[in-house]
């Protein structure tokens, strides 16, 4: 198996990113290193790893996204909570138009990855000229680096959560979601997988620098970035729905809460009320180009621990070295 760059290809790898941009997305994605061994093959971009037929919808996120004041930016590394987040956040934000009863959107059709457009993923909701044209506030939704955003979205006074998890959990979900997707002759690997995650290979990886990306700007800008764990939500979710709607200038009134709104908010977005749902089991998200993905595979199991289930103890301890070793004296604990 091949293996990561070096540090210094990795420089080499940013110099090229950071100079003129050639003539089309495809002469710079075959100046990048590129590995094989995920569901599809990755390329090195500005020291992450990512889909190279992406790349040409993410490039312009950087370039031409214009954040406002008012939007609110979900990001999150991949297979750490993100439908749920968008279902919780959805909801908050729009229960003065949608009544949490039967005629909610996410009760009569809508995936929770549908209702919140998605800033480097080209589907009718969801593409650039799509979100220029969406009324203030935008509920938008991202799986880049913090750097991989624009400079304004620091500037602009946004708002940004950002969720993460244990990171053992997050690879046990990345690699059943990988091999969903995977269409080679024969599975991908548990401890293959592991390894790779382990080096930093993995989509939008390495996971250490995406969450420590955001965990910095959280402590720059706490007023603006709030940094949640999946553990959190897990453990008290309807806590959680509370400081979400605070962070979003909407907080539950006293009547809302007599009314036990945000426990209904957490009925609504459950893991066994979404992934029960017919409309949630058939079907495709389209994630643009040749991504398609099933809407069923966004709903496994969504435990906490679940790592167990799957890693020998040498398996569990060489993640947690990689994770004691890259965080260490950040601040940031699993």
């Amino acid at each position: 198996m091949a293996q990561a760059p070096s540090e210094s290809s990795k420089s080499d790898t940013k110099s090229l990113a950071d100079e003129s941009p050639p003539r089309s997305s495809s002469d710079l994605v075959s100046t990048l290193p590129r590995r094989g061994g995920w569901a599809k093959p990755l390329v090195l971009y500005r020291n992450y790893w990512l889909n190279p037929e992406r790349l040409k919808h993410i490039i312009p996120v950087k370039e031409r996204f214009k954040p406002h004041r008012d939007d609110i930016i979900l990001a999150t590394y991949p297979k750490c909570g993100t439908t749920w987040l968008k279902a919780l956040a959805f909801t908050v934000t729009t229960r003065g138009r949608h009544a949490l009863a039967a005629g909610h959107p996410l009760l009569t059709g809508r995936h929770p990855q549908e209702v919140v457009a998605h800033l480097e993923v080209p589907t009718p909701a969801g593409d650039l000229a799509g979100i220029d044209k969406m009324p203030s506030p935008r509920l938008l939704a991202t799986h880049l680096p913090l750097s991989l955003l624009p400079p304004a979205v620091a500037a602009s006074g946004c708002r940004v959560v950002y969720l993460c998890r244990q990171p053992k959990d997050a690879f046990v979900s990345w690699w059943y979601f990988a091999n969903q997707m995977h269409k080679g002759p024969s599975p991908i690997k548990f401890d293959e997988a592991l390894s790779m995650f382990c080096e930093g290979f993995s989509p939008f990886g390495p996971f250490w620098e995406h969450y420590l990306e955001y965990w910095k700007e959280r402590l720059a800008r706490p007023e603006q970035v709030l940094f949640l764990r999946y553990e959190e939500i897990a453990s008290d979710p309807v806590e959680v729905v509370r400081t979400l709607a605070g962070f979003f200038a909407v907080p539950f009134t006293q009547e809302e809460e007599r009314r036990g709104v945000p426990e209904e908010v957490v009925r609504l977005c459950s893991f066994d009320m979404l992934s029960g749902l017919e409309h949630n089991q058939a079907g495709d998200v389209a994630r643009g180009d040749s991504i398609v993905v099933g809407k069923s595979m966004f709903f496994r199991k969504g435990k906490v621990g679940d790592w167990e289930n799957h890693m020998s103890k040498e398996m569990a301890k060489k993640l947690d070295d990689v994770i004691e070793d890259k965080f260490k004296g950040s601040g940031l604990v699993f």
